[in-house]
């Protein structure tokens, strides 16, 4: 027997979340103080947390520990989720809902994957 299914990646596949990640990553960078502007925030797009993280710093000429740097990355990562855990339906992507709905009519095995 073989089995279909589908993975979803929920990060800009489902939904848009690029300006919870700008929110975030601006509150981390004000907290230290740090400006971070929306330019900024476009070059980090597709970049990984740490490297974000690494970039935001040399911008604002900062040095921290490794400590500090992993806690800041948490930080960063708490409040990136505390803007998510609000999103509702209507931040679902245009053609998004109706392809879910769809496969699930069809009982097909959907996942959607966040990280």
């Amino acid at each position: 027997m073989t089995k279909k299914g589908f993975i979803f990646d929920l990060d800009g596949v489902i939904v848009d979340t690029a300006k919870y990640h700008f929110l975030a990553w601006r509150k981390l960078a004000n907290s230290i103080g740090i400006d971070f502007t929306h330019e900024q925030n476009e070059q980090l797009k597709g970049v990984s947390r740490i490297k974000s993280l690494e970039k935001i710093l040399t911008w604002g000429d900062k040095t921290i520990s490794e400590d500090q740097f992993m806690e800041l990355m948490a930080k960063k990562n708490e409040e990136y989720l505390s803007y998510i855990t609000k999103m509702n339906a209507t931040e679902i992507l245009p053609r998004c809902a109706k392809s879910i709905g769809l496969l699930n009519r069809k009982k097909t095995t959907s996942v959607l994957r966040f990280c």
